[in-house]
């Protein structure tokens, strides 16, 4: 009997033993798994996170080399000329060297980086549109606030009273559209200027119309004849408020009957393409 409960006890023992091991089998198992899955997503982590770097790395390497881009490209840095316009140090290059063909009398009247670009831009200007010009005093070019002012006497343009446009004006109308389609950054304003004399007929009714039928007249000659995109194109009228000189002589009255062509570009490009032309 004695022997019989030992060996039941001894049962017992082991039985309980083995379901012990067990349960500590099954959660060590799933602690197993459950390291296996972190260690999956860590080295999921990792990756992702390495490519991120990868392109952080790439993109700080890119930022560098523009860097050191701009700084070994001294020529292409930008300067202001006098606070109206950017200019690359090449564009000032190429402007300087356009000033030793300009005439030294009025070289000598530029005081200021404006003053010489004004005389390098209207000497390039008139060369593009034609020789023959560089001296007219019935077109004068301007540089004022970033804009390039081209100011063309009516006698040019239009006969005495009239808004329609000579055929004596094509030629320079062709060569001012070949520079406004050669540059795309380019827009043009188109302002008509009359004397303060009256005027009053059939199809003008005073100097504000005269002065816009002129406007309009050249703004569609240029996109008709010679396909300038008209998005680019402005059309305005200041009748006589806006005189050059005081309307006292004849002279004064004919030099304030004007068409001014104002180009507003990138002025950088602008020059850059005269230059190249």
């Amino acid at each position: 009997m004695k022997k019989s409960s030992t060996l039941i006890v001894l049962s017992g023992a082991i039985l309980l033993t083995s379901c012990v091991s067990k349960k500590k089998y099954v959660a060590l198992d799933q602690e197993l798994q459950d390291t296996r899955s972190t260690l999956q997503r860590t080295v999921v982590e990792k990756e992702e996170l390495e490519g991120k770097f990868a392109k952080i790395e790439a993109r700080v390497a890119d930022y560098n080399a523009k860097i050191n881009s701009l700084k070994e490209s001294s020529n292409d840095q930008m300067v202001m000329v006098d606070d109206i316009a950017a200019i690359s140090n090449n564009t000032k290059e190429k402007m300087r060297e356009t000033l030793t063909k300009v005439d030294p009398n009025k070289l000598q009247q530029a005081k200021t980086l404006k003053d010489s670009m004004n005389l390098a831009v209207s000497h390039n200007l008139k060369n593009s549109l034609d020789d023959s010009l560089k001296e007219d005093e019935d077109i004068s070019i301007n540089i004022d606030n970033t804009v390039v002012m081209i100011s063309i006497s009516d006698k040019m343009l239009f006969k005495t009273a009239s808004y329609r446009v000579s055929d004596k004006a094509n030629d320079i109308l062709q060569k001012l559209a070949n520079v406004i389609n050669s540059e795309p950054s380019i827009e043009v304003m188109v302002e008509g200027h009359t004397d303060p004399r009256t005027i009053s007929n059939a199809v003008v009714q005073d100097n504000w119309d005269l002065s816009v039928k002129r406007a309009t007249s050249i703004v569609r000659k240029l996109q008709n004849s010679y396909n300038v995109d008209p998005a680019k194109l402005i059309a305005s009228g200041r009748s006589s408020y806006k005189p050059l000189v005081d309307n006292n002589t004849q002279e004064n009255m004919a030099i304030n009957r004007r068409t001014k062509i104002v180009l507003l570009p990138n002025m950088d490009k602008f020059f850059a393409m005269l230059s190249a032309n």
